[in-house]
This record gives structure tokens, C-alpha cells and sequence, in this order.
């Protein structure tokens, strides 16, 4: 028998589902700025503000840790990690080792269909009335639809916590550049470009091509990080 009273409608929220509701409030607290680098927070203050206990904070922000967006520190408050020039070179020094190897096996497989797709989506990102928000998420799916033929499951994992990691920095990067007359379009066409090399399906030169893609987008991130 349920336990949900009759005519509600609605199934009682798991701890895990408010745990992720959570997280993903404070992961956007941080990525908008309202939260800013090394600001420091306490569990009963966010769980206070958020309107719920100090369990599913405890495990967001065990969690956003493992995003590298927030540091725990033992006995005392946590705070938003910062930005550095460092840790931005550490996650494309990574993504450099794995990009490249995955993307050259993929663009053997992906399907014309796919590529067809991607190339509709390129032409978004010339949108201005786009948002940082959309502008990011876009990117996000264009790249990972661009891996997903070749890469396995820790593949996946392991690249989206390291896109995860650098949302901050390529967030900051797109919104100090949005202002410039000429973004949206730079933007759409070193997509439309690094897309038009996978459709020469050419293992060598798409491994050079996303390695472009890195070393450019790290400079723009570092340059907005300056």
C-alpha cells in the first residue's frame, strides 16, 4: 500500500534527489558569481538559506569538491575554490592527453547524420541573443556529441568532471568577451571549423585540429582570468 496520501498526485522526494536539487542550486550559485572565490560558507547558513537540513548540503558539497568548485575543510567552514592560472592549465594539460586520442577515433564513426545535426547547432552559437548559460550548455553537447561515438563510459565521466572544473573559467571567458561585436561569430566559426575537419574523417588532422581547439580556448580563459 502506498504511502503517499490519496488525490496528491505525487511521490514523496528521495534524500539522493534533494542532495542533487542542491548541488546543482549551489553549482549555479557559484557559476553565476553569487558565490565568488574564496567565499567562505557554513553548513547551517546554506542549508538555512536554502531551506533544508544539513544533510543533502553536507552531501552537495562533498560532491561540488569533487567538481572542483568547492574546497572542505576539516572542522571548518568550506569555501568556493579559486581561480587560478594554475588549476586552469591543469585541466587542459588534461584534456589535451584525452581529447585528441578519443576525437580521432570517433570521427571514423560518427555518423553524416550526426555531423549534419552538429553543424545546425554550430550555427546557434552566432546567436547573440544567446545567454551564457545556453551559449555553455550548447558547447557542452557539441563536444560531447562530437566524442560519444568513441569514447566509453569512464571516458564520459572523466571528461565531464573535467568540463565541470573549467565551466567557471570558459564562463568567465564568454561573458568578459560578449560584449565585442564580433564573438558570436569568432565563436560560431571555430566551431563550424573544428566540425568541417571531422568531416574529413581524417584521424591525423582532427587530432591536430582539437588540439588548436584546446590551446585557443585555454589562451581566451587565461587572457579573462588576467
Amino acid at each position: 500500500m502506498s504511502s503517499t496520501p490519496e488525490g496528491l498526485g505525487v511521490r514523496q522526494v528521495s534524500r539522493a534527489s534533494l542532495a542533487e536539487t542542491v548541488t546543482a542550486e549551489i553549482r549555479r550559485s557559484i557559476l553565476a558569481g553569487d558565490l565568488k572565490p574564496g567565499e567562505e560558507f557554513s553548513l547551517r547558513t546554506l542549508a538555512a538559506n536554502l531551506g533544508v537540513s544539513v544533510i543533502p548540503v553536507r552531501e552537495a558539497l562533498r560532491r561540488l569538491e569533487g567538481q572542483g568548485l568547492v574546497v572542505n575543510e576539516q572542522g571548518r567552514s568550506s569555501y568556493v575554490a579559486p581561480l587560478s592560472h594554475e588549476d586552469l592549465h591543469g585541466i587542459y594539460r588534461l584534456r589535451r592527453q584525452l581529447e585528441p586520442e578519443i576525437a580521432a577515433r570517433s570521427c571514423l564513426i560518427i555518423e553524416d547524420a550526426e555531423l549534419a545535426r552538429l553543424g545546425e547547432v554550430v550555427r546557434t552559437f552566432a546567436d547573440p541573443r544567446l545567454g551564457v548559460d545556453e551559449v555553455y550548455d550548447a558547447h557542452h553537447n557539441f563536444h560531447l556529441a562530437l566524442l560519444a561515438p568513441a569514447a566509453t563510459n569512464w571516458d564520459v565521466t572523466t571528461l565531464e568532471t573535467l568540463w565541470r572544473a573549467a565551466e567557471r573559467y570558459i564562463r568567465l571567458a564568454f561573458s568578459a568577451r560578449d560584449a565585442e561585436p564580433t564573438e558570436h561569430s569568432r565563436r560560431g566559426h571555430a566551431h563550424g571549423e573544428l566540425l568541417e575537419v571531422f568531416c574529413t574523417r581524417d584521424p591525423d588532422a582532427v587530432t591536430a585540429a582539437v588540439l588548436h581547439h584546446l590551446h585557443d580556448n585555454e589562451e581566451i580563459a587565461q587572457g579573462a582570468l588576467a
